[in-house]
């Protein structure tokens, strides 16, 4: 380090610094310590001194840190400031980390006020279905509405069998042959084409799949995806893939010779 005998023009103390960027000098000495910003030179007298350099690099570490960014993720980030590109690619970088802040902020409002807008249609106070429903937005799963028609049983069948990857794995299969019967609805496809009951021999093999062939799961699942008036996009949607399946099951247990429905216990 350069040594000087008085603090220079356009240096400042870590005092100084502190005071000016609203930080303690315990975290300037513990950023110094980690590696991630040291002050430029020191005095003569053994002062410590930052730059104008040093405080523009502290407001990138403290713009960072506020973003939810840790230390480590901080270090791999931060640009280097040579050139008048250098600033500007690293206001670029913060501008579009704030950007993804605030996208993520508005997809957090929009689930508070979904959950809101559930929790006010429950009769009862039920906090564990309230965490089922919670973590479904946080998933940002199309099928959060369903969460609130299922009982605790079938909860606890979901919490058992699906961790956050295998489940949404799980839902995209689901959602990409929901997508296929509102095709054949839409094409006007009769349940009874090889089309159609290939597609839904795959969808019947998802709620074997989801219900580990426990046929005495069939009932509840019928009752939750039983959709009278369609209040939202999710439940219209729904509402077509269930008018095309029904009749498009019976033909299919009728062609496989099969009766699920013998298997549940009364």
């Amino acid at each position: 380090m350069s040594k000087y005998r008085a603090i220079p023009n356009n240096f400042m103390t870590i005092g100084e610094v502190a005071k000016k960027m609203g930080v303690t000098v315990r975290t300037l000495q513990y950023y110094d310590k980690e590696g991630l910003l040291s002050p430029s030179t020191q005095s003569e007298g053994g002062r410590r001194l930052y730059s104008n350099k040093d405080l523009i690099m502290l407001h990138q570490i403290l713009s960072l840190k506020s973003l939810g960014f840790t230390l480590d993720d901080i270090k791999e980030r931060l640009i280097k400031l040579e050139t008048p590109k250098d600033v500007a690619n690293a206001l670029s970088e913060q501008a579009n980390d704030i950007r993804n802040k605030i996208k993520n902020l508005q997809d957090s409002l929009k689930a508070i006020e979904q959950l809101k807008e559930e929790v006010l249609q429950m009769n009862t106070v039920n906090f564990k279905k309230y965490a089922d429903i919670i973590v479904n937005l946080q998933m940002k799963n199309e099928f959060y509405p369903l969460i609130k028609r299922f009982d605790d049983n079938t909860l606890d069948h979901i919490r058992n069998k699906f961790d956050k990857e295998s489940g949404l794995d799980f839902m995209a299969r689901f959602n990409h042959l929901s997508d296929e019967i509102v095709r054949l609805h839409e094409e006007k496809v009769s349940p009874e084409s090889e089309e159609s009951q290939k597609i839904i021999g795959e969808y019947w093999g998802l709620i074997m799949e989801f219900t580990n062939g426990d046929m005495n799961m069939l009932p509840k699942l019928m009752e939750a995806g039983n959709i009278d008036i369609a209040t939202n996009s999710w439940e219209e949607r729904q509402k077509i893939v269930n008018d095309y399946v029904g009749p498009a099951l019976e033909i299919y247990f009728k062609r496989m010779g099969i009766n699920p429905f013998e298997k549940v216990k009364s």
